[in-house]
């Protein structure tokens, strides 16, 4: 057992620690300290211990290897107040009976069979746009992606309360600012006006979810959806039983947010990206134009369009939708030559990881070149996770692959977005990466070249998978 020393730790003020300087600026913080103290830091957040971690063996060590010693932080326990016991706060036999239960919506066959969904989404998306107008491309997109996800969930049409529901999950974004708080619990507790917005989103949430299974279960139709999925889902590893109405609202409601927030703020910043790199627009302009031939889209192509997921990665590694990751020790553990307490919290960040110069050189540059097959193999696995990883990964991984290198493609062939002047563009970490203020963007109606003669990307490398996490 390695010697219980401490690793470099931050001085901080009394009672407070380091929790103004966090609250400040989380990203700039966490990326400081990893910089300046090594792999393993221990800062306070209050009297609470913080223990981050930058290395991915370590990584990998919490999220794989020993996950089983390791409980969701405290910042997915305050997540249960709207997410209820879905998959992502869930912990023990029911997180493992609830992922029995959820799998087969997310097989590759039925993933595939919502791409035409995605792709109809898109081009309906695409066909509101007026040349040269102005838009919010982080609105656009929450817009885009709840349509994708009401489609492919429920089999229902709820862009027509995109408004709201996209007002109702900002009231409750915003809430998880309090985490860093001192004394939360007592805050939720207390007649705020923040608890009283946060109390009417989630009964806006449920009355959208709520009426949806209802009607689903007075139909008993099987629409090929992932509503449908888990309606019929039943544990034979367990009791046999299927979902209840209240099981169903909370793995709804975790979609809703993994499904709809995380994949609508990857595709706004990778718009954002795209208009400040126009030699890798072009060059996703010509594998989009060469695969399609002006033509939408398909299942079939997703594997085709390397570039394009090779963009979308990038995007992924400068601005995970999901920031940073937490766990909890259950029993006193070892990193390197440190015991990390148990009850203490590991944190990892994946925008802090994706930055780290070690497996990225010139890390703030943005270069999907870095997603080739060779340049991949170089690296190790967990230099690299947006989704997690280990049996917690986030189980529509596969899906938010496909919808967002679809939804991309879609647009792309049909539109430029350019930054609209004078605009600071601002990562805001919530408890997913928004751009704070959202992307104002121009739009410009481009036309598809057909019949492009130089070859995007080499046979053998279009026979590789190129997803990172493969």
């Amino acid at each position: 057992m390695p010697a219980a020393i401490q690793p470099p730790t931050l001085k901080g003020k009394p009672i407070v620690g380091n929790l103004r300087e966090f609250r400040r600026d989380p990203l700039n913080f966490l990326t400081r300290i990893a910089r300046q103290h090594g792999d393993v830091i221990l800062f306070y957040l209050g009297p609470r211990q913080i223990y981050l971690v930058n290395h991915p063996d370590y990584i990998r060590d919490v999220l794989v290897t020993h996950s089983r010693n390791f409980i969701k932080s405290r910042g997915l326990q305050m997540a249960k107040r709207f997410l209820g016991e879905g998959l992502l706060t869930s912990e023990g036999e029911l997180h493992l009976r609830q992922r029995r239960l959820a799998q087969p919506a997310f097989h590759r066959q039925r993933i595939n069979a919502y791409a035409q969904s995605m792709v109809a989404c898109s081009a309906k998306a695409g066909e509101r746009w007026r040349d040269g107008e102005t838009l919010d491309v982080a609105q656009e997109m929450m817009r885009l992606t709840l349509a994708i996800v009401g489609k492919t969930l429920f089999d229902a049409d709820v862009e027509s309360e995109a408004k709201e529901i996209g007002e109702s999950l900002t009231s409750i974004m915003q809430l998880f600012d309090r985490i860093t708080k001192p004394f939360p619990e007592i805050l939720n507790r207390l007649p705020l006006p923040s608890n009283f917005r946060f109390r009417r989103a989630n009964r806006r949430l449920d009355e959208t979810i709520y009426r949806i299974i209802n009607e689903r279960r007075r139909s008993g139709e099987d629409r090929g959806d992932l509503l449908s999925m888990l309606l019929m889902a039943t544990d034979i590893e367990g009791d046999g039983k299927g979902m209840t109405d209240r099981q169903l609202r909370d793995e709804a409601m975790t979609i809703f947010l993994a499904g709809h927030e995380t994949t609508a703020n990857a595709l706004a910043w990778t718009w954002y990206l795209l208009s400040q790199h126009p030699q890798v627009e072009a060059r996703l302009h010509a594998e989009i134009d060469e695969t399609l031939e002006g033509r939408l889209p398909a299942a079939d192509d997703f594997a085709r369009l390397k570039y394009t997921e090779m963009v979308l990665a990038e995007s992924m590694r400068l601005y995970p939708p999901a920031w940073a990751m937490g766990r909890q020790v259950i029993e006193d553990y070892p990193i390197d030559r440190y015991i990390v307490p148990s009850g203490t919290i590991i944190l990892m960040s994946p925008y802090v990881m994706h930055r780290d110069e070690r497996y990225y050189p010139d890390p703030f540059k943005f270069d999907p070149e870095r997603w080739t097959e060779e340049a991949r193999m170089m690296r190790p696995k967990f230099s690299y996770f947006p989704f997690g990883g280990g049996p917690r990964v986030c189980i529509g991984e596969q899906f938010a692959w496909m919808e967002g290198v679809l939804a991309l493609a879609t647009l792309v062939q049909k539109w430029r977005l350019h930054l609209a002047p004078d605009q600071q563009v601002k990562p805001k970490p919530l408890i997913t990466l928004r751009p704070m203020g959202g992307i104002m963007m121009t739009t410009e109606r481009r036309e598809p070249t057909v019949n492009i003669q130089q070859p995007i990307i080499s046979q053998a490398a279009a026979n590789q998978s190129n997803n990172p996490l493969m």
